[in-house]
């Protein structure tokens, strides 16, 4: 097997790709989505989603050879309800994910409940809308700590070297409460702030990340950062390969700047 890159994606809002007008407004986010498969050496043995949809005390790994879904959005029409993604999970996978993790000291544990979230389901869609590439996840810790979810990384990047895809699935924006032009400028900021550190060396990218608290508008853009760690360990995965922006908008939802990003 070739290694495999990792990615972090800004994975848009709800499951907009069943909605038009809201597929139409994600154009852009769907162009880069769509072409992710074109930009790996090989079709991935699995893909890892991490995403910042699925939240445990300790690091769970999703086990079931075919998840079900989470419908974990609120508000949208009902037939967004009914949605299936019948990709098959990776079990096998799943159990080296889980003694890889133990071995870097987490306290893994398999899950057979855990469904596909919208973090994981809508993005995988839009790469291989057949499902035929199996997909499981890896669960962000709860206390969001940067150190950790870098750690989890590291152990997860021995699979980049047996044809596994670790996707990290959040925004680089996530302030549920201030979207629409008000979140122009702090979006903005720290999207600028963000670039400006993926093209550090890597210890010195490693290290703004851990205290990324420090950046512009840090705590407005991401008052909770369950959206922000998969980044974390989409990196941690790849921390000595170079970042490429792999799609950047402005003025979605509203006013809000987004980026996503591969390694390799």
């Amino acid at each position: 097997m070739t290694r495999m890159p990792t990615y972090f994606i800004s994975h848009g809002g709800g499951p907009w790709p069943w909605i038009d007008d809201m597929r139409r407004a994600f154009a852009k986010l769907e162009t880069s989505l769509a072409h992710m498969p074109a930009e790996l050496p090989e079709t991935p043995k699995a893909i890892l989603m991490v995403s910042g949809h699925w939240e445990t005390n300790e690091v769970a790994v999703m086990h079931s050879a075919q998840p079900s879904m989470e419908y974990d959005y609120y508000g949208f029409p009902k037939h967004t309800y009914d949605i299936v993604y019948p990709a098959p999970g990776a079990p096998a996978l799943a159990e080296r994910t889980a003694e890889l993790l133990k071995a870097a000291g987490f306290a893994a544990r398999l899950d057979d409940s855990q469904g596909f979230d919208h973090g994981t389901f809508v993005p995988a869609y839009i790469m291989y809308p057949e499902a035929q590439v199996p997909v499981f996840q890896v669960s962000i810790r709860k206390d969001y700590d940067p150190a950790k979810h870098f750690a989890i990384g590291r152990a997860l990047a021995p699979l980049r070297d047996e044809g596994v895809l670790i996707v990290g699935s959040g925004l680089s924006y996530h302030n549920l409460r201030l979207f629409g032009p008000q979140a122009k400028v702090p979006s903005t900021e720290f999207d600028t702030w963000l670039a400006g550190v993926m093209q550090l060396p890597p210890a010195e990218r490693t290290a703004a990340l851990l205290d990324w608290e420090s950046a512009p508008y840090a705590r407005i853009c991401h008052a909770q950062e369950d959206h922000l760690v998969p980044l974390f360990t989409a990196l941690g995965a790849a921390e000595q390969d170079a970042a490429t922006q792999v799609y950047h908008e402005t003025g979605i939802f509203g006013g809000v700047t987004a980026s996503s990003y591969r390694f390799n």
